[in-house]
Order: C-alpha cells, then sequence, then structure tokens
C-alpha cells in the first residue's frame, strides 16, 4: 500500500491519506471536500462550485499518482441536500465522459466543515 499526496488538492484534515494505491492497480481517494488548496477555503457560491473544487481536488490527485479523471471506475457522492442533486450532475457531467464511472450518490445529515458535497472515487490503472 502506498499513499499518495500533492501540495494540489487540500491536506489530510484527519489520520487518512489523500489517496491510497492499493498495489494490486486500484487507487482510492479519500472524500474530497471542496477546499481549494491555494485559500484552505470553500469556493464562493454553491453547491456547483463546491462539486467543480471537490472534482478538481480529485484530478490533482490522482495527477500526482500518474492517473486521470478517465481512470475513475466508481464515485461516492455525499450530498447535504439532496435537493442540490441535478445541480451537482450538471457540473458532475463536465468532468467525466462515456463510458461514464459507476456512481453512488445520497445525502447525508452533516458533512465536515459544513460542506454541501463530498466525492471519493477508485480509480483503476
Amino acid at each position: 500500500m502506498k499513499p499518495i499526496h500533492t501540495e494540489k488538492a487540500p491536506a489530510a484534515i484527519g489520520p487518512y491519506s489523500q489517496a491510497v494505491d492499493s498495489g494490486h492497480g486500484l487507487v482510492f481517494v479519500s472524500g474530497q471536500l471542496p477546499i481549494d488548496p491555494a485559500t484552505g477555503a470553500f469556493p464562493e457560491g454553491g453547491v456547483k462550485e463546491q462539486t467543480r473544487q471537490s472534482l478538481l481536488n480529485t484530478r490533482a490527485i490522482l495527477e500526482a499518482a500518474g492517473l486521470s479523471l478517465a481512470s475513475v471506475v466508481k464515485t461516492t457522492v455525499f450530498l447535504a441536500d439532496m435537493g442540490d442533486f441535478a445541480a451537482m450532475n450538471e457540473v458532475y457531467a463536465e468532468f467525466f465522459t462515456a463510458p461514464f464511472p459507476a456512481r453512488c450518490a445520497f445525502a447525508v445529515k452533516t458533512l465536515p466543515k459544513g460542506a454541501l458535497v463530498e466525492i471519493e472515487s477508485i480509480a483503476a490503472r
């Protein structure tokens, strides 16, 4: 197991890695909050801006692992409000093309730091 780290994504806010290469062809990217690594803050706006930042963070981590968003086989999207699903989905569609990764999306009671969205991913080498 090899940890993946990049300064182009926010540092972990707990005892976990930004991502881990399993050594068996899979890279597991921890849930990415919409934190801008340059400012340490959420982007201005709502769920669309936060979704974009979460996916930019994911892309930066995958690039540090020598992969891209095209390598993603599965994502899990956590939303603070399922009413934001359509807006999240609109931005999500800007980052992925067919064949799309498998995905699960659901609402949770709260997310760390009051985020509106968090996205975790699994990529294949």
